[in-house]
């Protein structure tokens, strides 16, 4: 039921497991420490066709449209299902990567993105659904890091001002080239190093896609 209720808005479930005894979990629905996740998420630009016909019926000055179109669609489906909704952007932050990598078995490219080994860097998550009981579990399977045989690490080469090093991201940097009259190719293509590498190219994500998420970033 869960798959089918996120396949209709292009969402799917990215994994699930069950909290051990030590783990924090946070509430489920009835504010005990819930039993198991089953995240949401995307996986390449799936979800656009459906956000943006839904986008056209909402007013043009709306804030972060995509994360209330993601709370519309998961609220739904949680409410459904039995489950508590939790998001990335709500607060106190959850820890949604350590998450993924638990439940798909996922390490960080240098970029900060997780590199899965068919999607590349060319999915999401958009939320989590928390359970009072548990849920049958999926073992993460343990892909190869395509990062660990990348040699050329082409992610780190196409930034203009070398945003992304062993430091971490400079994002002072970064935002200051993309607003700037040389930051062109960004606005409209997106995240140049996030282009450059070579895995996941089936699941790019279509210049229109690209260039809402960089305009978001702006602000």
């Amino acid at each position: 039921m869960i798959a089918e209720a996120l396949a209709a808005h292009g969402l799917l479930v990215r994994g699930s497991f069950n909290f051990d005894a030590g783990d924090e979990a946070p509430p489920g629905l009835s504010g005990a420490p819930a039993k198991a996740v089953m995240l949401v998420g995307q996986v390449g630009a799936a979800p656009w066709p459906h956000f943006r016909k839904w986008r056209a019926q909402r007013p043009q000055d709306l804030e972060n449209p995509l994360d209330t179109w993601s709370r519309e669609v998961i609220d739904a489906v949680a409410a459904a299902c039995g489950a508590r909704a939790a998001y990335p952007s709500d607060k106190p932050y959850l820890p949604f990567q350590r998450w993924a990598m638990r439940a798909e078995g996922l390490k960080p490219s240098p970029l900060g993105i997780l590199m899965h080994p068919a999607y590349g860097l060319w999915h999401a998550y958009r939320g989590a659904l928390l359970f009072d009981v548990e849920v049958e579990d999926q073992p993460a399977h343990k892909p190869i890091h395509l990062c660990d045989a990348c040699v050329g690490k082409p992610c780190l080469k196409a930034c203009p001002v070398d945003a992304y090093s062993g430091a971490g991201f400079a994002y002072d940097d970064c935002l200051a080239h993309v607003r700037g009259p040389s930051g062109e190719a960004c606005r409209k293509l997106g995240c140049l190093d996030r282009n450059a590498c070579p895995y996941g190219v089936a699941y790019h994500y279509p210049a229109e896609v690209q260039a809402f998420h960089m305009a978001s970033f702006m602000g």
